[in-house]
């Protein structure tokens, strides 16, 4: 082995390498010259047989030999990525419409709460909540409920160990607000509620309410009307009317039943409204007094009026839902319609 024949093997392997066609011909070439078992660790081998003066120039020679595939494999590298990277670029039709990632929106239900709260809150109210998990005396007991109520059945409430339950109602939370707060309290209180309920079109065994409470030194049957007219007019038009009629809750006492004038027909009678002209919106009342006394205050000093209402009722009289199950089937084509 001489000089000569090192360069000539030089110039061989840099034709070769840079011929290669892709990377894995390149990658076979790059074992076959420098690789633990290729071309140069061979060569270097054989110095030992070289003549002591000839072994430096020699050297030198396989060094150049060792840089120079190298440098050609990492160039031949760089230059077979850029032309895959081009090769790519050019087959991509920038004439194409962009394709935007679907964004995600409220769920009606979340959708009709934020816009029912809000528009209390801009009458003065305030939120308040509370747990889900709920004890017999904040659901029932606080609330004026006689032991013998059919809503304390097994039947329609969902019971849990150690005298707990899964709330029926959020004037639960009311009853606790109360207890911690003196009057005047001016509070909504929106939230998901649970009952043994079958089932069907229009009802589910979990749904979401909002429940208001107005208790101050002078509250009357008459605060509660303009503050339901005002409401029924921002939430459905400003031509929607309000009706009460006389009903009975343990919470409230006188109680009534609220419509709402429909507001697809005006009153006039439609599908909607079953050609009443009026749908049934809420339960609402004064609050009995057994009920502010249980909370720590003077049924003497203080007076209040409560209301209560579904919102998934809300939201298939708004948006025209025929079956509350469409609200829960989580499909995706249908919720982005609103």
């Amino acid at each position: 082995m001489n000089i000569e024949e090192v360069d000539g093997l030089t110039a061989a392997a840099l034709a070769a390498l840079g011929s290669a066609a892709d990377l894995a011909a390149l990658e076979a070439l790059r074992v076959k010259y420098i690789g633990r078992n290729g071309l140069l660790p061979e060569l270097m081998q054989g110095l030992k047989a070289v003549p002591a003066a000839d072994k430096p120039a020699l050297g030198q020679a396989l060094n150049r030999f060792k840089v120079s595939v190298t440098a050609a494999v990492a160039a031949r590298q760089a230059a077979l990525a850029a032309a895959a990277k081009a090769a790519k670029a050019g087959a991509f039709d920038w004439s194409l419409p962009g394709r935007w990632a679907r964004q995600g929106r409220r769920h009606p239900i979340q959708q009709l709460i934020d816009r029912t709260s809000e528009i209390f809150r801009r009458m003065g109210f305030t939120v308040a909540d509370g747990p889900d998990v709920e004890t017999e005396y904040y659901n029932f007991d606080a609330l004026n409920t006689p032991a013998d109520h059919v809503s304390r059945d097994v039947q329609d409430t969902f019971y849990l160990p150690g005298g707990l339950l899964l709330r029926t109602q959020t004037s639960a939370v009311q009853a606790r607000y109360m207890e911690s707060h003196p009057p005047p309290v001016r509070i909504v209180c929106p939230g998901r509620c649970y009952r043994r309920d079958t089932t069907d079109a229009t009802h589910s065994a979990n749904f979401h309410q909002i429940e208001g409470l107005y208790v101050d030194t002078r509250v009357s049957l008459a605060d509660l009307k303009g503050d339901i007219d005002h409401f029924a007019r921002e939430l459905m038009g400003p031509g929607v009317k309000s009706r009460f009629r006389t009903h009975f809750f343990p919470f409230t006492e006188p109680s009534v039943e609220v419509d709402f004038s429909c507001h697809m027909c005006g009153g006039a009678g439609c599908r909607v409204c079953k050609q009443s002209g009026w749908i049934e919106i809420m339960g609402a009342g004064m609050v009995d007094p057994n009920v502010l006394q249980l909370a720590g205050y003077d049924p003497a000093a203080v007076m209040g009026y409560a209301f209560g209402m579904g919102i998934e009722r809300l939201a298939m009289i708004l948006f025209g839902i025929d079956d509350i199950r469409r609200l829960y089937e989580n499909d995706v084509r249908y919720l982005a319609q609103f």
